[in-house]
């Protein structure tokens, strides 16, 4: 019914595992590795068409100089920090919450109210688009972070509730009735009881929204436009020209941008990996 573990498995096929890892790796890596070698080719490259062949001279330094000193992408990396963080922290605050009622209350229409979450998650993103766009023209906070901030909460709340609540069922209910024997209000149970066993839970759900949300690029051009308030995603395309495109800084721009997530999974990695596999086994 299992795979058979590798370490298993008979000599030759363990030597032809081997040789083939590192091909099947570097096909999954290259488009990456391609986006990077084009950050450091000289404008001059794709005028005459060396796309794929070997830089005519590397311009680590001019390209990402360029980037950093020449552009707008620090006020975009910083726009992706205002509007990333605090949807985290609502996210993951407001599904704590709600994980907890769903999770420990049995009170009617519970199971239904779940529900109402789950589905959120199977909705069509892209069929809200002109209505969410309208709501925040409506309310004033269309081409603000503000307004893509509440917009990330409200649409990803569904599925932190999911993850919250499914986390919280599995912690031992005997913990609970022991503080409620002892008197402790529900309020305190959930500060002082669950909320420090959640701590793997609350690492691994934050490293995916973080994700997520730095890496969204349909709603950041639906609901914002300009270097006020649009993030990194958006932003990169700030680069093209209205008739050429600067492929070596789009490249630069979005290696630039893809390093925060990337950094938050290496500092996170024990917590998040924790936190997936937490309950997997006794």
């Amino acid at each position: 019914m299992f795979p058979t573990p590798i370490a298993k498995t008979s000599r030759p096929w363990q030597l032809t595992y081997q040789t083939l890892l590192p091909f099947a790796l570097i096909l999954w890596l290259l488009p990456l590795i391609a986006v990077a070698v084009f950050s450091i080719k000289p404008d001059g490259d794709f005028a005459s068409a060396n796309y794929w062949g070997w830089p005519s001279s590397f311009n680590f330094i001019e390209n990402y100089g360029l980037v950093f000193a020449g552009s707008d992408m620090p006020r975009y990396l910083l726009n992706s920090v205002l509007i990333t963080v605090p949807t985290v922290l609502g996210a993951v605050a407001l599904s704590s919450m709600t994980g907890f009622a769903l999770g420990i209350y049995g009170f009617r229409g519970n199971i239904w109210i779940f529900f109402m979450f789950v589905a959120g998650n199977f909705v069509p993103f892209q069929i809200l688009m002109v209505p969410v766009r309208e709501l925040t023209l409506d309310m004033g906070l269309y081409d603000t972070k503000t307004g893509l901030v509440l917009f990330h909460i409200a649409f990803q709340t569904g599925f932190c509730t999911l993850f919250m609540r499914n986390f919280i069922r599995a912690l031992p209910k005997e913990l609970i009735e022991a503080a409620r024997v002892e008197g402790v209000s529900e309020f305190r149970i959930f500060w002082y009881v669950v909320l420090p066993l959640m701590k793997p839970a609350l690492a691994a759900l934050a490293v995916l929204i973080f994700t997520f949300i730095w890496n969204d690029y349909f709603w950041a051009i639906v609901l914002t436009q300009g270097a006020d308030s649009q993030p990194v995603t958006a932003g990169i395309t700030s680069f093209n020209a209205q008739y050429r495109a600067a492929y070596h800084l789009m490249s630069a721009g979005s290696i630039v941008a893809a390093l925060p997530p990337v950094a938050m999974f290496f500092l996170m990695q024990r917590h998040f990996i924790a936190g997936l596999t937490l309950g997997a086994v006794k």
